[in-house]
């Protein structure tokens, strides 16, 4: 299959070195990129300001023998372009009427498709614009008589792909997208999802940093792709420097960058995702409202249909980042923020919950497995914040029939540690009392470890804790996390799913396992704390509800339901974006095919970096689609926590409605 299938489209930044007033050379030059780009299975190519001429020629463009040459190498292009794919904005002068217009001729297969010219001309500082060339509103006709044909001429034009559905391209030139409201955001309400901007943009100190910030918030606001191309070498650096930035962004992500004073021709390539966009802009009611309110002015814009054409024979590796573990950045610094930010988060729900019950204790079930430790850890570090003693955490671990020895000792280890009031309560006799009340084969000596053995332990420890909470004047803290009410893996009611307020109820099992690590290397907590958390992360997750078997391997989680890695993939995918699951698998084939593509986490070990194969991955989103759509009762009734992140809560009061009884149908025949 090719990525198109799967609703990308490829995208690319050209920077060849340009040659100021050689029109020839630099159209030769535009040919080999665009060639290479069309090779790569690009769907656009876009290529610097006034590409054909050089931008910093100054008085140089009003020459005819330039402008003359200009429309030759616009010609060299265009005939270029017959029988390759990409849509091409090439930058050059033109001359329409009496005034010289700054453009960008948008190409496709051997054809002019329309003329774009600069809304903006800059003339303070630097640039001196508007003593050359005349504004796109100077314009008295909307067509231009362009190498003998008549193509639409203005800066109001969309052009729009049949046969790649959502892939709409307006293109702008440079000063027009540093504007308050530039041309780009009116075709992106007119449902342009793809922006260009063609640039020349001399480089100063801080412009670099500043274009970056320019570029993806302007893609976020219009919910679009962007595509920026500034000029590079070979620029006259009579007064000016020139770095040959091009970026591409995606509504608020940067995807590519070029090398920053690159001396040789350059280009840059992204996948970006209509689907994401198309998703994205169907869920904001708000970008709805405002098409609505200014339709008057979005229906005259123009738009240009063409044919992509061959888009099934690209490739299907895709060129983008595609993180394993879509709640947590890879990068050390993003990630240092936000497991800080995720902490605060969770602080302050719980701080502000208990300012107004006006109750200053909490009673906690501590398993001294990843879930329990994380909302401990929460515990202790809002009380801290409100003054409040330590004591006043009642932390309870509750050993059952499977409980280990290792995991007792770590809750132990934990509530001495860190000062809480620790104690440790056997709820195996009122079990074995309810076992024999229900006439449990297990009650008569049986051995006999089903659903019914498992929840009277999850439901004893709950019922403890309420009844805790009662008696210290106190509430309960809910320690399960999003991974597991996603998959249902809680017990409904009276159990693991049920507490007063639960600070993990948003919080991914893998970002869990993530903020522990952060945590340990924060130093905040004494070395006996953080030798412990470390072991916490080194175990196999586990309900312990099920004593061993007879070869001492101890139920685990992920052997039943699957690994909360891929879990967690899923879960973001399809809540976040909506995604058909054939995507969500492909998806995560990129991410999860092979341990040796992409950024890991150095947090991450070596022995703990998984690979798995598009079977393996099949299987268990079957295994999620199921699981999923059966357990929504358990969210429905979810208690109150704080939301974390975006497609990070599953709460019908914060961000997920669906009624219980859905089927699962259409997503496992779309698989």
């Amino acid at each position: 299959m090719s990525v198109y299938e799967h609703g990308f489209a490829r995208v690319s930044g050209a920077v060849p070195t340009v040659s100021i007033a050689d029109p020839a050379r630099n159209a030769e030059r535009t040919v080999d990129a665009l060639r290479a780009a069309a090779d790569d299975g690009a769907a656009l190519v876009v290529f610097p300001e006034l590409g054909l001429c050089g931008y910093s020629i100054d008085d140089l463009v009003q020459q005819d023998a330039v402008l003359d040459a200009c429309l030759v190498g616009l010609r060299t292009v265009v005939e270029a372009s017959t029988g390759l794919r990409p849509l091409i904005a090439v930058g050059l002068p033109l001359v329409v009427g009496d005034g010289l217009y700054n453009c960008a001729a948008i190409v496709h297969d051997g054809e002019v498709l329309g003329v774009v010219p600069k809304s903006y001309l800059p003339n303070y500082r630097e640039f001196y614009e508007q003593r050359y060339f005349s504004a796109a509103r100077d314009a008295a006709v909307t067509t231009a008589t362009v190498l003998g044909a008549e193509v639409p001429f203005g800066p109001d034009l969309i052009f729009e792909a049949d046969d790649l559905p959502g892939f709409a391209v307006h293109v702008e030139i440079c000063e027009d997208g540093w504007v308050p409201i530039p041309p780009s955001t009116w075709a992106a309400l007119a449902g342009a999802t793809v922006l260009a901007n063609l640039s020349g943009s001399p480089v100063t100190v801080g412009k670099e940093s500043y274009r970056k910030s320019l570029c993806t918030s302007h893609s976020a606001r219009c919910v679009a792709a962007h595509i920026y191309v500034a000029a590079g070498f070979g620029e006259s650096t009579t007064d000016l420097a020139w770095d040959g930035d091009a970026l591409i962004s995606e509504n608020g992500t940067l995807l590519a960058r070029s090398e920053q004073f690159s001396m040789t021709d350059q280009r840059i390539t992204a996948d970006i995702d209509l689907d994401r966009l198309r998703q994205e802009r169907m869920r904001m009611i708000s970008l709805r409202d405002q098409v609505g309110d200014y339709a008057g002015d979005l229906k005259p814009l123009r738009r240009i249909r063409f044919r992509l054409g061959a888009i099934e024979e690209v490739d299907d590796t895709l060129r983008r980042e595609v993180p394993r573990f879509p709640f947590v950045p890879a990068d050390s610094a993003d990630r240092d923020f936000r497991c800080r930010e995720v902490g605060n988060i969770q602080v302050q729900g719980l701080a502000a919950r208990l300012r107004a019950t006006g109750i200053e204790k909490i009673v906690i079930g501590v398993s001294g497995g990843l879930d329990s430790t994380l909302a401990l850890l929460v515990a202790v570090d809002t009380f801290d914040r409100l003054g409040l003693p330590r004591q006043n955490v009642l932390a309870y671990t509750m050993p059952g029939f499977a409980t280990g020895t290792a995991t007792l000792r770590r809750a132990h280890v934990l509530m001495d540690s860190l000062g809480v009031s620790g104690t440790e309560l056997d709820i195996r006799p009122s079990c074995e009392q309810m076992l024999a009340d229900l006439g449990h084969p297990y009650a008569r000596g049986e051995k006999v470890y089903d659903v019914t053995f498992e929840n009277v332990q999850a439901g004893e420890r709950t019922s403890h804790l309420f009844r805790l909470a009662n008696h210290h004047g106190a509430i309960v803290l809910g320690t399960g996390d999003l991974s597991e009410l996603a998959l249902g893996w809680c017990t409904y009611g009276v159990g693991d799913q049920m507490s007063h307020y639960n600070v993990n109820s948003s919080v991914p099992k893998t970002l869990i396992q993530h903020l522990i690590r952060w945590m340990i290397t924060t130093s905040a907590y004494t070395q006996e704390t953080t030798d412990t958390l470390a072991e916490i992360l080194d175990d196999v997750i586990s309900p312990e509800l099920v004593p061993a078997g007879d070869d001492g391997a101890i139920q685990s989680t992920e052997d039943t339901v699957g690994p909360y890695e891929l879990h967690d993939f899923f879960l973001y995918y399809l809540t976040r974006f909506g995604y058909r699951p054939a995507k969500i698998a492909y998806l995560a084939a990129q991410a999860w095919g092979d341990r040796e593509r992409g950024a890991w986490s150095e947090m991450i070990v070596t022995q703990r970096r998984n690979q798995y194969d598009p079977t393996t991955i099949e299987q268990w989103l079957t295994v999620f689609l199921k699981r999923f759509m059966s357990n929504q009762f358990k969210r429905t009734a979810m208690p109150n926590g704080p939301k974390i992140g975006s497609g990070g809560s599953l709460s019908p009061r914060g961000d997920w409605r669906s009624p219980s009884d859905a089927s699962s149908r259409a997503w496992l025949d779309s698989l």
